[in-house]
């Protein structure tokens, strides 16, 4: 391979894992509601997307520069989803079940600051105790790691929030 069409091929993948971590982390942070930082990473992503389709389309017959533009989708794919994982911005639900007569851990969850709300339910082998709490997503692994130690069999699910802006209502739509 010529050095021209190596440093092409190589300009292309670094492209490529650039536009596409930008639109992994674009994604993320259009779901969490942060439109306008959205916006801005969607106007680079385009922009270094452009750059490299127009190297990749500039010529061809060149299979190195297809290479280098999958591989870098793929790259970046992985490399974004890293990047959003670190920075983790936004909020998760734990909800911890576990069987009444164990250990609760809501009590150790608002030691350390969070609300916790508890509800009683009834599971396939008896009674549970359901504690729900959102907490930063950068605290997930503190949070395990927390009820680990506290109930190890407890059973623990983690989602992302949604974060919703509620506004009042007009008088007349209450009435309705």
């Amino acid at each position: 391979m010529e050095l021209s069409l190596f440093i092409a091929a190589l300009s292309i993948f670094a492209l490529r894992i650039l536009d596409v971590s930008i639109g992994t982390l674009r994604i993320g942070m259009l779901v969490r509601g942060h439109r306008g930082l959205a916006g801005l990473f969607s106007f680079f992503e385009s922009l270094i997307w452009l750059a490299a389709a127009a190297q990749v389309l500039s010529n061809l017959d060149s299979p190195a520069k297809f290479i280098a533009y999958a591989g870098g989708y793929a790259a970046g794919t992985m490399l974004g989803s890293t990047i959003e994982q670190w920075i983790a911005i936004g909020n998760s639900l734990v909800r911890i079940v576990s069987p009444f007569d164990s250990p609760d851990t809501s009590d150790e969850l608002r030691k350390l600051g969070y609300y916790a709300t508890v509800v009683n339910g009834s599971g396939r082998d008896g009674d549970v105790r359901i504690s729900f709490s959102v907490i930063p997503r950068k605290k997930v692994h503190e949070v395990l790691e927390l009820v680990q130690r506290v109930n190890p069999r407890a059973f623990v699910t983690f989602e992302e929030t949604t974060p919703v802006r509620v506004t009042a209502l007009p008088a007349a739509s209450l009435r309705k």
